[in-house]
């Protein structure tokens, strides 16, 4: 009867109370936000009292959102990766057959699902209280196997409430400041063991699954679409549900500040393949994108270098074997076979083939450069001579220009997610205000700079440097000759340098320091650390790699001669 507004959709004075304490109007059932003040006790029941407190008590229990364990963060992030890889052309049983195969066989082999009671710290305080919350007294009580699957929607992905629960009182000691129910635990956990779930290990299931498929995409594309934001990564919490609440530690182990490394989720790969006991990958042949033949052709295509180069870089990968299917095939847990990185492996074939037939010494690469020159100039049948020097400029610049696009896009990147972060209802008025206010001076101060706005992303491509053969400004060397470097003996080619320089004689253990050879710039020549740096941004990995593998192919492309040579020494020493 005190409550005399007008309903705001009706426009009625006709209001009632609802068991939560507001009011709601009799003629059109709109509830209200607003509750009965209490002037007098004495006018109300204890039962009304106590209804509005269940309310209130309610209402603080949704916004805390639900009780969810870490490895149900991870397996939505996997989810997520797996469903953009799949709108990227990838083979759609991936997700719910080859990744989900293996998240599962994780779960189970580190213990944290498809198991009687997973382990941990959390459990072993669950079990001195058995006596009063006997978990597996309840037989129709469903398992968290059931619960965890890649295929099943976001609003399934639920731990068990009656388990969840009961671990959680054991554990709001231990994590307070986390949103989930094994946030700190998780972090006490990873201090320990070297295999439990980061968000670097992601990308490293996703890489295995493509590996298991023998999918075309190698593991510094899966990288680099990551970077450009084709593969939720950074910042990829922000597509949890509403429900799920990050707060303080969840924030250490989902939040990612820094761009996946190469060697990182390579080496984890392997060490998780070993983990599962995973049988042999099927069989890299000469048909499958891995393969070096078909990875030299695209990089000799990308870098715009002539087509006649893949015959020797099939020369160079025949001769020495790294072409062969037990080679190149994954075999997990076998310390014995090298772990293959196949993109990094086809540009140091490139990078051989090069310099024995250029020398890329700063010099002889020059002269055969003015000679084709000369001949060009004369030459009127047939495709031009291919000139080092000419290939050099036009590459050099385009390249330069790419570079400087990724540096600056890399030095405006946001790191902050773009959705605000809250925790209650007490600070999401404050956060949003405060995001709003930062939304309006970004635009405010853009508008005065007069700032473009950064176009959509385009969409992903395989080749980051393209190369037009119908430009007629000579840029593109697809289609010129290699006659004046090559010379026919005995009814083959070879080159017309008889020379070769190693980029070292004797290699490291690559166990102790990490690297087959060490690699310093100012030791090597200018045109031989160019065509490092090139196929190092293409692959977006540090030139040491790439020189390492250039390294292993030159010691077994001359190992005769390298091993008289040594012995030569040896000899001489005595």
């Amino acid at each position: 009867r005190d409550f005399n507004e007008r309903c705001a959709q009706c426009s009625e004075v006709n209001w009632g109370l609802t068991d939560g304490g507001r009011f709601y109007c009799r003629s059109c059932h709109n509830v209200t936000e607003k509750t009965r003040e209490v002037v007098n006790t004495d006018f109300i029941t204890n039962s009304r009292v106590q209804t509005i407190s269940k309310g209130s008590r309610k209402q603080e229990k949704n916004d805390a959102g639900c009780e969810w364990y870490i490895c149900e963060g991870f397996q939505l992030v996997l989810k997520k990766q797996a469903e953009a890889l799949e709108a990227l052309g990838v083979c759609p049983q991936m997700k719910d057959e080859i990744l989900c195969n293996f998240w599962r066989c994780y779960l189970q082999k580190s213990k944290q699902a498809y198991c009687k009671r997973p382990a941990g710290e959390t459990v072993k305080a669950l079990s001195e209280c058995e006596s009063s919350t006997d978990v597996d007294s309840d037989p129709e009580r469903p398992s968290l196997l059931h619960l965890l699957s890649l295929s099943e929607s976001e609003g399934d992905l639920q731990t068990d409430c009656s388990f969840a629960s009961s671990v959680s009182k054991v554990s709001d000691s231990t994590s307070v400041y986390s949103g989930s129910v094994d946030g700190s635990l998780y972090l006490m956990k990873n201090q320990k063991e070297k295999l439990t779930m980061t968000m670097p290990m992601t990308l490293s299931f996703c890489y295995m699954a493509l590996l298991w498929l023998r999918e075309p995409i190698t593991l510094s594309e899966l990288l680099r679409f990551v970077v450009e934001g084709h593969v939720p990564y950074l910042n990829v919490f922000q597509h949890f549900p509403e429900k799920m609440k990050l707060c303080g530690l969840d924030l250490r182990i989902f939040c990612v500040e820094s761009w996946p490394v190469y060697e990182e989720v390579f080496n984890k790969m392997h060490e998780l393949a070993a983990f599962l006991d995973l049988p042999r990958f099927p069989d890299i042949t000469d048909s499958c994108f891995l393969h070096p033949d078909m990875l030299c052709m695209k990089y000799l295509m990308e870098a715009n270098l002539p087509d006649e180069l893949h015959n020797w870089t099939c020369r160079v990968v025949k001769k020495i074997g790294i072409g062969e299917v037990d080679f190149l095939t994954l075999m997990p847990g076998n310390k014995s076979t090298r772990k293959v990185k196949y993109d990094v492996l086809a540009a140091a074939v490139i990078v051989v083939v090069l310099k024995l037939l250029f020398l890329l010494d700063d010099h002889y690469e020059w002269l055969l450069s003015e000679f084709a020159e000369e001949r060009n100039k004369n030459n009127t049948e047939g495709g031009p001579y291919f000139e080092f020097k000419k290939w050099y400029e036009v590459v050099k610049q385009s390249l330069d220009v790419e570079q400087k696009k990724l540096d600056e896009e890399r030095a405006k990147y946001l790191w902050r997610c773009e959705k605000p972060l809250f925790y209650s209802v007490k600070n999401k008025s404050k956060v949003l205000k405060r995001r709003q206010m930062v939304v309006n001076l970004q635009s405010q101060f853009g508008k005065l700079s007069g700032s473009v706005r950064r176009a959509e992303k385009p969409n992903p491509s395989s080749f980051q440097l393209s190369w037009s053969e119908e430009n007629t400004d000579g840029s593109c060397f697809h289609r010129h000759s290699l006659k004046g470097v090559l010379q026919e003996k005995c009814g083959l080619l070879t080159a017309m340098n008889p020379d070769y320089w190693l980029c070292t004689v004797k290699l490291c253990n690559e166990k102790l320091c990490g690297h087959l050879a060490h690699y310093r710039e100012v030791e090597f020549p200018q045109s031989y650390h160019f065509v490092l740096g090139l196929f190092s941004f293409l692959l977006r990995i540090q030139p040491s790699y790439i020189h390492d593998e250039v390294c292993m192919i030159e010691h077994k492309l001359f190992n005769k001669k390298l091993y008289k040579k040594l012995k030569y020494n040896t000899v001489l020493r005595k």
